[in-house]
């Protein structure tokens, strides 16, 4: 019988691949937009808009198609739910500044004591991944859409691009392949530029260069007041400087301009193993983050390898559990069609594998392969919290996910998965300051654990969430009584509830309020703005 159990395993595995294969394969989901009437906002708002922007605005009643492919870019299935009332797509820095001008005098108009409060306002969205309610959405109100802002220009010199907020960064690296530049960007060739850059950004480049928050040498952005500025080290430093890890809370940021530098193609892919290798996939992440830190190392440390990503998944339709390892590295392999010498010697290496996909590719082509599970359409959402790389915490954490399952069954259609991977301080230390100065924080290398989940269902949403926090907590909890807590929330994971600025310490919070004070003194960002995370909740 032993000799049966291998095939077991595989047969398992294959249902559950031919499962992933028929939901990625399948129709996209039907449009999501609700057949409610226009939702209330201002008519002359509305009206100003189109006035001012007639080529630019789109309202429900008048441009139903347009408007629905509009909703329907959005990543995560509830957002959908959302219409706004308009929906401007400027196609210009100069379009932003007319639609912020125009309101900013309603938010103003709102904020005298004779006038009702009103409806959510504005919501601004780049890329629109986000699955937090409200993210980049505004029921009743005006979305600014910056899905036309998407031009990638390098400059003549090959040292840096300039890059529109409204790109995903499958936009971006098809213009650097062909050119044999890389930027430090995103995994996922899904992820939108602008919230990715303004929540930090962790890139397979990160351990050379740094965070991409880090690697911005100019933000283009309109202000409250409509007025356009670039924020730079020599112009507005205080500005450039909250906005690497700021969010949303200074202005709409139109443009980024990013340093270059030469690429060949990286060698990528993912391990797929089955549960009985979690411990080996834990036991090696741990060793290979103090193979990473300079601090417990003891010797210089190959920057290369970008940090491993391992996810442990749940498939509860099937009651199936799947181990995955994402690994990276930034050039080619020492032998043609090896894994590099620093992958070879890591426990990674000696994984009982179903099989494996790492390959040299163009950067486009690897960050394609972490579409990999993703089901654009269906409702989704996340939460992370950070632990200390302490062997013993990071299997309870592995654990309390475990003991969540048995609850899981109950959420239609739904795919569960904890994500570990590493932040050195070290690479927070590199490139421009930024409000992720952890090495101040610690010395310790952290991992962030990040929990990602997508189900059927609107009736499942406050379930999910509340399993989502409730697993969240428990960690915590664990990281606290072992002494391997850290305060640190990465903002592009973060749950609703969360306070990820909280995380960068008093003195960056202060000082991003100051600025907020100064570039925003009537609070049209914090108040009159729906999504990411507000200096003055």
């Amino acid at each position: 019988m032993g000799f049966l159990l291998p095939s077991v395993g595989i047969a398992t595995a294959l249902v559950g691949v031919i499962w992933l294969m028929r939901r990625l394969s399948s129709s996209p989901p039907p449009l999501n937009a609700q057949q409610h009437d226009a939702p209330t906002v201002s008519h002359p708002l509305s009206e100003r808009l189109v006035a001012a922007l007639p080529q630019s605005v789109l309202l429900l009643h008048r441009d139903r198609e347009l408007f629905r492919q509009s909703i329907n870019t959005y990543f995560a299935g509830q957002e959908r739910d959302v219409i706004q009332a308009a929906i401007v797509q400027p196609r210009s820095a100069h379009e932003v500044s007319t639609a912020i001008r125009i309101l900013k005098k309603e938010y103003d108009r709102r904020q005298q004591p004779s006038t009702q409060a009103g409806d959510v306002l504005f919501a601004i969205r780049g890329g629109g991944q986000s699955p937090l309610r409200a993210a980049a959405s505004a029921k009743g109100g005006v979305l600014i859409d910056l899905s036309h802002l998407r031009g990638v220009t390098v400059a003549e010199d090959r040292e840096s691009v300039v890059i529109g907020a409204g790109c995903q960064w499958v936009d971006v690296t098809r213009v650097l392949d062909e050119m044999n530049l890389g930027v430090v960007g995103g995994r996922n060739a899904d992820v939108g530029v602008a919230g990715y850059i303004l929540g930090g950004g962790l890139s397979f480049f990160t351990p050379t260069y740094g965070l991409a928050c880090s690697n911005v040498l100019a933000y283009q952005l309109v202000l409250a007041s409509g007025e356009i500025v670039t924020a730079s080290a020599t112009s507005h430093p205080d500005l450039w400087r909250a906005l690497k890890g700021g969010s949303n809370n200074f202005g709409v940021v139109t443009q980024f301009t990013m340093p270059c530098f030469p690429v060949n193609p990286i060698w990528s892919g993912y391990i797929y193993a089955p549960a009985s290798q979690y411990p080996k996939a834990l036991v090696a992440l741990h060793e290979n983050i103090k193979r990473i830190d300079p601090k417990t190392s003891g010797r210089e440390v190959d920057t290369h390898a970008a940090g491993p990503i391992v996810c442990f998944t749940y498939i509860p339709p099937l009651g199936l559990r799947v181990v995955s390892v994402r690994l990276a590295y930034t050039k080619p392999p020492e032998e043609p069609k090896q894994w590099p010498v620093f992958w070879k010697k890591s426990g990674f290496s000696a994984i009982w594998r179903y099989w494996s996909t790492h390959q040299l590719q163009t950067v486009t082509s690897a960050i394609e392969g972490m579409r990999q599970g993703c089901f654009p359409g269906k409702r989704w959402s996340f939460g992370t919290t950070t632990i200390k790389n302490d062997l013993a915490t990071i299997m309870a954490t592995r654990e309390v996910f475990e003991e969540a399952m048995g609850s899981l069954r109950k959420v239609k259609g739904s795919l569960w998965t904890i994500v570990m991977q590493p932040l050195l301080p070290s690479w927070t230390a590199k490139g421009d300051r930024s409000m992720i100065d952890l090495e101040k924080t610690t010395d310790d290398p952290l991992i962030i654990v990040n929990l990602s989940v997508d189900w059927d269902g609107a009736e499942n949403d406050e379930y999910v969430y509340l399993v989502i926090r409730g697993i969240l907590e428990q960690i915590d909890e664990v990281a606290e009584a072992n002494g391997t807590s850290h305060a640190y929330r990465y903002l592009n994971y973060c749950q609703a509830w969360q306070q990820p600025l909280e995380g960068y310490g008093k003195t960056n919070l202060h000082f991003l309020r100051d600025v907020s004070r100064e570039y925003d003194p009537d609070g049209f960002f914090q108040r009159g703005c729906t999504g990411g995370f507000k200096l003055f909740p």
